[in-house]
């Protein structure tokens, strides 16, 4: 995500033209490789009165999920399943230039993306989600707050979520006399699969995995790229005005395969 719209973010001639240098050498500011994704690290179960939750720090960006679940109508066209909501807030102390206020365009953006690799994945099976056909369905609200920016919100935001939902566990509702009851049992979510999203920038005719908020801050186009357990593309979404060639978005998508396993053997230890 990238918060030069609202406040641009004025990175010195000599800065950007030294970012400019390194990445023509295939080097970055902070020492990576073009391909080299930042150090993630997930913290799981912190807010003890969620359904799940996980906080989540990529380099420097951090993100918490908090996960909720209850009980509602479904969406239209959606009778049979349950409903997966995410949500994302981006709080004052994340950045000098966001401002209080209900969400912009950008962080609109970023739930939506992030809402949308999860959710094209079928993470969770939805159909086992449902109380009465068309009716009283299961309602998980994944609720995003990021308490840091530092570049690449989706895929710290993304990754939040879906620690979440691992380590989650949903209450126990039935049907008594027509009306939901909790139980106050527990049980599994019903994880179908494990998606994990990658993004890229391109800042000439370079591609970029993973990037800090002054690269975003100069990139001229981005894609973000969810593949699920079996390393198939679930989807793709591009971002900012620019373009990408067809060589480029190749490049990023088995950029994004083969950076994803990485991850998602972190993100699999969770569920253990």
């Amino acid at each position: 995500m990238s918060l030069s719209k609202k406040s641009p973010i004025v990175i010195e001639q000599l800065r950007k033209r030294q970012m400019f240098d390194l990445i023509t050498n295939g080097k970055r500011l902070d020492g990576r490789n073009l391909e080299d994704i930042r150090d993630l690290e997930i913290e799981i179960d912190i807010i003890k009165k969620a359904d799940g939750s996980a906080k989540v720090r990529l380099g420097n960006s951090e993100v918490i999920a908090g996960v909720k679940v209850e009980t509602g109508a479904p969406f239209e066209g959606l009778e049979n399943k349950g409903a997966l909501i995410v949500t994302a807030e981006v709080l004052p102390i994340a950045s000098p230039y966001i401002e209080p206020g209900p969400p912009d365009e950008e962080t609109i953006e970023l739930a939506r993306v992030v809402d949308r690799g999860i959710r094209e994945s079928q993470m969770i099976d939805l159909d086992k989600l449902v109380l009465i056909p068309g009716k009283t369905v299961y309602v998980i609200f994944v609720d995003c707050s990021i308490i840091n920016a530092d570049g690449n919100l989706f895929d710290a935001t993304s990754y939040a979520v879906v620690a979440a939902l691992l380590s989650s566990k949903l209450p126990i509702f039935e049907i008594r006399d027509e009306k939901v009851v909790d139980t106050g049992k527990k049980q599994e979510p019903p994880i179908t699969t494990i998606p994990v999203s990658i993004t890229s920038i391109r800042i000439g005719n370079n591609i970029i995995v993973d990037p800090t908020v002054e690269e975003e801050a100069c990139m001229e186009s981005r894609i973000t790229i969810t593949t699920n357990s079996n390393n198939e593309y679930t989807a793709i979404q591009k971002g900012s005005t620019g373009y990408f060639t067809l060589e480029q978005i190749k490049f990023a998508a088995q950029t994004a395969r083969v950076k994803a396993e990485t991850l998602r053997t972190k993100l699999k230890e969770l569920i253990k």
